[in-house]
């Protein structure tokens, strides 16, 4: 009785650790299926919470907006004034002397200062033309005024490449609906409309410059430096006092 008890237990025993190797190794396969599906999953999760972008929603871009400037002309003035000159050569710093566009100056008509705006307005032809704008690409025309009894300014126009953006101040649904976590549709819009003014060459939105030619005389001097320098310098050792 007892020979039978001591020769089925090695037996047992023999089949559980059978049992024990085969449970370690389903874990073993399990673990590393797991891993498997993190690895080839993690790079396809969508997340819906992740807001627009706003340069989506609010884009530069480079399109013709014309520039225009009103000056005031007096009932009994004669052309125009120093200050006005200023004004309007400033107005002109940005006029682009490659494409040349036209420039037209408005005058008004059925006003109270029409024989003064005429006048002025012939100066301010002057003017355009000594700030390099071609006698052939300025227009001359008329405006009717809205008010007869009241002096009307002279407008002037032209037109430039400009980096915009749209208008500001859209606001189509409530800005606390935010049930998607999305963020409201002006969001950005004044960031890009700043970023679009400071732009003094909009084209650089376009691609890069062409890069200038070097400085052959500047280079030569930074190689000698480089090449008189010894390689071993000594560094003098001084105090700092903080």
């Amino acid at each position: 009785m007892s020979q039978a008890v001591f020769s089925a237990t090695p037996i047992a025993g023999t089949a559980r650790r059978g049992k024990s190797r085969i449970f370690t190794l389903l874990l073993a396969v399990a673990g590393v299926a797991l891993l498997a599906g993190c690895a080839t999953n993690r790079d396809s999760i969508t997340v819906g919470a992740i807001p627009d972008d706003y340069r989506t929603n609010h884009p530069i871009v480079i399109a013709e907006q014309n520039q225009v400037i009103d000056l005031p002309v007096g009932n009994n003035a004669r052309g125009i004034s120093k200050g006005e000159k200023d004004t309007f050569a400033g107005f002109l710093s940005e006029y682009d002397r490659q494409t040349t566009p036209v420039l037209t100056i408005l005058v008004p008509a059925g006003a109270s200062n029409d024989v003064a705006a005429s006048e002025a307005a012939r100066e301010l032809m002057r003017v355009a033309v000594k700030n390099g704008v071609p006698s052939g690409r300025i227009s001359i025309a008329r405006y009717q005024a809205a008010y007869p009894d009241a002096p009307s300014p002279i407008r002037a126009v032209y037109t430039a490449m400009r980096a915009q953006t749209d208008r500001c101040g859209r606001w189509p649904e409530d800005m606390l609906n935010t049930a998607e976590n999305k963020h409201y549709a002006n969001f950005g819009c004044s960031y890009q409309n700043n970023l679009a003014a400071q732009l003094a060459n909009p084209a650089d939105l376009l691609g890069p410059r062409k890069q200038t030619t070097i400085d052959a005389e500047r280079r030569s001097v930074i190689i000698d430096g480089y090449r008189n320098v010894p390689f071993f310098s000594p560094t003098p050792r001084t105090e700092v006092n903080y």
